[in-house]
């Protein structure tokens, strides 16, 4: 199916499943213990061995050599896997980094052995028994030191640089100027599943089970890696337990699960140790960035510039953090940059949000900055420079910001209610009993106060495709291979299966995170619901027609599929009558016109956050917080809003605690386990709120639904530092926002 026209009136407007808030399917086994994840499949194949992955013990650099015989010998050990005989390796196209190391080595613990034995504790302990000698090479780990050397970087086919009209002229001669730096840190993506695989293979033919969100991917970067065609890969990962960005991509626990039962000739399980992720996986980069925003008296926006910093091997991309400022507010003079400092730190890669969670902890402070100059309340100022078209157009002026007018050069935004979501937000989180003057608000020991940020993220879509069964029975299922990293894939695709052809969803199975499946979109960009929806909803017209047609019923009649059955006119079948004995199937793929040519597609939200601040120690404590998102049909509001809240949770972490500490002279995260590397926990989060608008948008799909869960994190980090700051008059600009960062500056106790 091509959708190249905007969605009209189609079955899943009846809303009759989809949109309610139901419990997840995959619900009962995630809570009980049963669902299989990669590493419990103990039944899948019989006689797994173990292997445990050795990590480089330096960052850059090359290894001299390796002493593997007191390994070799110990008890249980079957075969140890190196560079040496794994046979030509090659990078798959979404590495920068090969995932099996030696001689050269890229970054700090580097895959460089695995070591394979009959259990999990016998290849532990002999892997403490390889000797490895390295030549040390000097690295550069240091952003700050790099931004000399930094270039201008493009990001997914998005320019390094853009400029509107004259920025440096606007911002001299404006009236009301801010110019200031910030930074945000090193991040970790710490999901509770680590990266774990099973492989076995039969013959030539390898099958693997894993955790990944992009099986096709990993399919082709498997294949590309090992020099094997793709026919001859089958990967499975129907559960995820948490991804976050991290297991978009083939990672070493999948090659080497691969090449070490190649080598020993039996299934080989590995499971990345936590304390390897970090520096083995990816990671959200680093940041510096500078924001300059001139304004007349009356705030409106004359020029805005977003320069930004940040670090990675070479071949890897830029956390392209002032991507967001190229659309989210209005300004007729306009320049972003993204630049790119060659690092020899672990590779940078997505993680939830890439871009705008960076970026907009940056920009969301500023803007509060340049309000609190002008005089305005935060909300006002960005309300008065919203804008309903795409300002940052190269080349052209863009128009200003009380135009609702579309000029032919800026692209208009598909669905864009931005100020809807401030104006609903103040008022059921009770803005106007802010003060408005920092540090005024008391409640014993805490200083009490408010903040709050926009939130945007691009909507993207991908193509996906699905086939559906119907059998004698009526029951309707769907084969796709879609994952469900936690998100409701299961429940949504199931909701949308029950709408199209008139079932309850209990007679809906859905199949999910098989490469002999139809290829879906896979998790990620927040991209994963409304595409793969929409690729279910093509097969399911499809089976429509198919059924329609077998039904004997003319193409032109008015065809109904409710109740579980089909009716045209005064005449009804059940569905399982007309599947018959041998059933039907059907299969069909979403596929997207030239719509992003013509409209900026995204999601839009209001973050509100109340927080305390112990006045003697500087401790921070989030007291209540709120999202409001436009975001298209939510899909199920349910598993929607647990995406928002945990979203929101991770923002929380990014603005109070997390960061991956570098060890500037050997180049490697120091505090790279759960006890070092701070993330928050049920006691740091309160109460919760999240608002979503009553919003469809047909240009997006038909499902006239869009991603959410990205966009909870977009701008709560910077919530939280405008609510610190109301609270105590301290403005900190490098997260994250520690005690050691205020106590300094608290006002006086009294």
């Amino acid at each position: 199916m091509k959708f190249d026209t905007p969605a009209t009136t189609n079955p899943i407007d009846q809303m009759k499943v989809v949109g309610k808030p139901l419990d997840r399917i995959d619900g009962p086994l995630k809570t009980t213990g049963t669902a299989p994840y990669a590493h419990d499949r103990h039944d899948v194949v019989p006689n797994q061995a173990h292997g445990y992955i050795l990590g480089a013990a330096i960052a850059k650099g090359r290894i001299v050599s390796m002493d593997l015989a007191a390994a070799t010998a110990a008890p249980g050990v079957i075969t140890i896997v190196t560079a040496r005989n794994a046979g030509k390796l090659v990078k798959g196209d979404f590495n920068t980094a090969l995932l099996l190391g030696g001689p050269q080595i890229q970054h700090y613990h580097q895959a460089v052995a695995l070591i394979v034995a009959e259990t999990f504790e016998q290849a532990r302990a002999a892997a403490h028994l390889v000797r490895v000698e390295y030549v040390h090479a000097k690295g550069a780990y240091d952003l700050k030191a790099g931004q000399k050397t930094s270039k201008s970087a493009d990001s997914n086919g998005a320019p390094g640089d853009t400029a509107v009209g004259d920025f440096d002229g606007a911002f001299a001669s404006a009236p009301v100027k801010l110019d200031a730096g910030y930074s945000t840190s090193n991040e970790s993506h710490s999901m509770m599943e680590p990266h774990a695989s099973i492989a076995a293979w039969d013959g030539d033919q390898l099958t693997l089970w894993t955790s990944n969100q992009m099986i096709a991917w990993s399919v082709g970067d498997l294949a590309k890696t090992l020099g094997i065609p793709k026919a001859k890969i089958r990967v499975l990962s129907p559960y995820i337990g948490g991804g976050f960005g991290a297991k978009l991509f083939l990672r070493s626990d999948a090659v080497l699960a691969a090449l070490g039962a190649r080598a020993a000739g039996r299934p080989v399980k590995v499971s990345l140790q936590r304390a390897l992720i970090p520096n083995n996986t990816v990671h959200r980069a680093a940041t510096i960035q500078r924001i300059r925003i001139g304004a007349t008296r009356d705030g409106r926006i004359t020029a805005i510039g977003h320069e930004s910093w940040s670090g990675n091997l070479p071949d890897g991309g830029p956390e392209a953090a002032a991507i967001q400022t190229r659309s989210l507010y209005a300004g007729l003079n306009r320049m972003t940059s993204n630049r790119l400092t060659v690092l020899d730190l672990p590779e940078g890669n997505a993680m939830r949000a890439p871009n705008e969670a960076p970026g907009l902890a940056a920009l969301e402070i500023a803007m509060d900055e340049m309000a609190e100059k002008l005089g305005m309340d935060p909300i006002a100022f960005r309300v008065l420079n919203d804008t309903q078209v795409v300002p940052d157009f190269p080349g052209k002026v863009a128009s200003d910001a009380t135009s609702r007018n579309k000029p032919a050069a800026h692209p208009p935004f598909s669905k864009r209610q931005l100020v809807e979501c401030f104006n609903v937000g103040a008022k059921r989180f009770g803005w106007d009993q802010r003060n408005a003057k920092p540090g005024q608000v008391r409640d014993g020991q805490w200083l009490v106060g408010m903040g709050v940020a926009s939130a945007v993220r691009d909507n993207m879509v991908m193509k996906s495709a699905a086939r559906i069964r119907l059998d004698r029975h009526g029951i309707v299922t769907v084969e796709t291979d879609m994952t469900d990293i936690g998100t409701g894939s299961y429940t949504v695709i199931a909701q949308t299966a029950a709408e199209m052809m008139g079932v309850t969803i209990d007679r809906v199975v859905v199949r999910l995170g098989d490469s002999s499946f139809p290829v879906s979109s896979g998790s990620g960009g927040q991209w994963g619901g409304n595409s793969s929806t929409a690729g279910v909803y093509a097969a399911c017209m499809k089976m429509r027609e198919a059924v329609a047609q077998k039904a004997g019923f003319s193409a032109g009649s008015d065809v109904v599929f409710a109740d579980g059955q089909v009716r045209s006119g005064e005449r009804s079948m059940p569905l399982g009558e007309v599947a018959g004995l041998r059933g039907l199937v059907a299969e069909d793929m979403i596929e997207y016109g030239d719509f992003a040519k013509k409209f900026q597609q995204a999601t839009f939200g209001a973050h509100f956050v109340e927080v305390g601040v112990d006045i003697a120690t500087g401790e921070t404590r989030v007291r209540r917080m709120l999202a409001v998102c436009a975001a298209g049909r939510i899909l199920n509001s349910k598993t929607a809003r647990s995406q928002v809240i945990g979203a929101m949770t991770m923002g929380v972490g990014a603005a109070l605690m997390e960061e991956l500490v570098v060890d500037q002279r050997v180049g490697y995260f120091v505090n790279h386990d759960l006890a070092g590397y701070e993330v928050p926990t049920h006691a740091d989060i309160p109460h919760q709120d999240v608002i979503f608008l009553d919003e469809t948008d047909p240009i997006s799909s038909p499902m006239k639904a869009k991603g959410v869960g990205e966009l909870g994190i977009c701008g709560v980090a910077a919530a939280v530092s405008n609510a610190i700051y109301n609270a105590t008059g301290v403005r900190v600009r490098d997260y994250p926002i520690t005690l050691d960062k205020l106590i300094g500056q608290l006002p006086r106790m009294g």
